[in-house]
């Protein structure tokens, strides 16, 4: 679509932002930029919290730049399209997750694994093309290349799309990879937060028996009666995991904290392995001993490519996978990062920003 002379300056937007390592929230105006030719822009309807947005307004990791507006599961309703999208049009819903740019020259980028690329940019803390940095899903709209925009299915609400933008392929990618994505494999989930309670529904849909490994007792009936767990062990119980020695072809762990490795190792079958999808903010000891004995794997996998992200998306319209969600209003975003700190919330907070986010 041609651009009038007044579209060719910076579009305004409003948002929430941390300025300081305190991690407090408040309202920001900002600009985006206009659409380009390759540019999808849209509405933002809902963005989901993850434990990375904490993180990363709080430079937990020591590589925030302030002012930080954070955001990677966004979704919404497209308002314009540049000259040259060809896959979407005004009205579509549509997503972006946990990346917005790429350098589309290197060896990932040409085989659909953007999200290994050295040169990826993200939705927000990242230097963008133009030298100016990101802005996030906490605010009222966003403009992206179409690449990295993701359809969402018919079938899915909104509010419950978002959070499937990040904590869903950060799950789907590692079982599809890691080919613990066929019927009757015995796969164990570690931890049962945002992460670890979508690994399971996506495990089940793929036809596994579902092991959920987790330190609290508490959670044993809602894996199982809620979420479809076939089985629950506590970790802390030696004797539930003694008879649970060798049981297991593979293992999503997705607990950031630290926490014994050795352990989870026991549980795998010869050849099993563990994939690392949480991050600890300190290594976790690992002996080499016991992955000599039983040829075992630890690894690690992070989101997917936007192909992948696609497909994992439309698998969950397929099958019907939903997040379980806290709706909260954009005011509610500093408690709801409190309560997050504290594993306060089952299992994923979704901002409702289309009906709550009020500009100043």
């Amino acid at each position: 679509m041609a651009k009038a002379p007044e579209e060719e300056h910076p579009v305004r937007a409003f948002g929430w932002a941390a300025r300081d390592t305190s991690g407090v929230l408040s309202p920001f105006n900002f600009s985006r930029r206009v659409t380009e030719d390759e540019d999808v822009r849209f509405k933002i309807f809902y963005c989901g919290i993850c434990h990375t947005d904490l993180h990363g307004a709080k430079n937990d990791w020591g590589i925030s730049s302030y002012p930080l507006l954070p955001g990677h599961e966004l979704v919404g309703v497209v308002t314009e399209v540049g000259s040259k999208v060809q896959k979407y049009k005004v009205g579509d819903r549509v997503g972006v997750g946990c990346m917005v740019g790429a350098c589309h020259t290197c060896e990932n980028c040409e085989n659909d694994l953007e999200n290994y690329c050295p040169k990826m940019i993200l939705p927000y803390n990242s230097v963008n093309y133009d030298g100016t940095m990101t802005y996030g899903g906490y605010s009222d709209h966003m403009v992206a290349n179409e690449r990295y925009i993701v359809r969402i299915p018919d079938n899915l609400p909104l509010d419950v799309a978002a959070p499937l933008l990040c904590a869903g392929i950060t799950t789907y990618s590692p079982l599809r990879y890691f080919k613990l994505d066929k019927s009757g494999m015995k796969v164990g989930v570690v931890g049962l937060g945002g992460l670890g309670h979508l690994a399971v529904k996506f495990a089940k849909a793929f036809g596994a028996v579902v092991t959920v490994i987790s330190t609290s007792p508490r959670k044993k009936q809602e894996a199982i009666e809620v979420l479809g767990a076939d089985s629950f062990l506590v970790s802390s119980n030696a004797n539930e995991m003694q008879a649970a020695i060798g049981t297991l072809e593979g293992i999503i762990d997705t607990v950031s904290a630290n926490h014994p490795l050795v352990p989870l190792l026991s549980l795998l079958k010869s050849h099993g392995k563990i994939i690392m999808v949480g991050a600890p903010e300190k290594p976790l000891e690992l002996p080499v001993f016991p992955l000599i004995m039983g040829r075992k794997l630890v690894a690690g996998s992070c989101i997917g490519g936007m192909k992948e992200t696609q497909e994992m998306i439309d698998f969950a319209g397929k099958h019907n996978i939903t997040p379980e969600i806290e709706v909260v209003p954009m005011d509610y975003v500093n408690t709801a990062m409190e309560r997050l700190a504290k594993a306060d919330v089952k299992y994923r907070f979704v901002l409702d920003v289309a009906n709550t986010l009020n500009a100043a």
